[in-house]
């Protein structure tokens, strides 16, 4: 009854780890993590110019979810990310991999950015397949600066460029 009621606990916190543990990190709630839902959907093209259509997509990106696990060691907050990616094939699809650059980035009060990193991830989608998606695990230490994790933001989108942003003010998603 009481290991019941400790993993009920460790799965109320959001964290994988339990409170009363012998090392130094402790069990934190996470910030809240979330994907910024303009910033949900990308697009490649095989055209350089701005003036890109439906027809010149190659694959549409689309990230859909980012879950949070954390703990505090002193005034850093041990995170442990998985975010879900996937690839969808466009009218002028080239090969069966893309390349999209996301990133994650942490606000503090008042949506002030205290940091932001980009990372690359490749989808390989299968030559008989329309999607594929994959999880990308990220372990991130966040300094807390004497913050409360719950006043943090964890957030997640695609890097946008002006091609693709012009794009969506023309074409409303996929």
């Amino acid at each position: 009854m009481l290991a019941a009621a400790l993993s009920s606990l460790a799965a109320l916190t959001g964290c994988g780890h339990l409170p009363f543990t012998k090392s130094e990190e402790t069990a934190a709630a996470c910030p809240a993590a979330v994907v910024l839902k303009p910033l949900s959907q990308t697009a490649l093209f095989n055209t350089p110019e701005m003036s890109a259509r439906p027809t010149d997509v190659m694959y549409y990106g689309i990230l859909s979810e980012v879950d949070a696990r954390c703990s505090t060691s002193g005034d850093t907050l041990q995170t442990s990310l998985d975010v879900i990616l996937a690839a969808e094939r466009g009218p002028a699809t080239k090969g069966d991999s893309v390349d999209f650059t996301y990133f994650i980035a942490v606000l503090g009060p008042g949506d002030q950015l205290l940091g932001k990193k980009s990372y690359g991830v490749r989808i390989n989608v299968p030559q008989a397949s329309r999607r594929a998606g994959v999880t990308d695990h990220i372990d991130a230490e966040i300094p807390l600066g004497g913050q409360a994790p719950g006043a943090l933001r964890i957030v997640a989108g695609f890097q946008q460029s002006p091609q693709v942003v012009t794009f969506f003010e023309h074409f409303r998603g996929r």
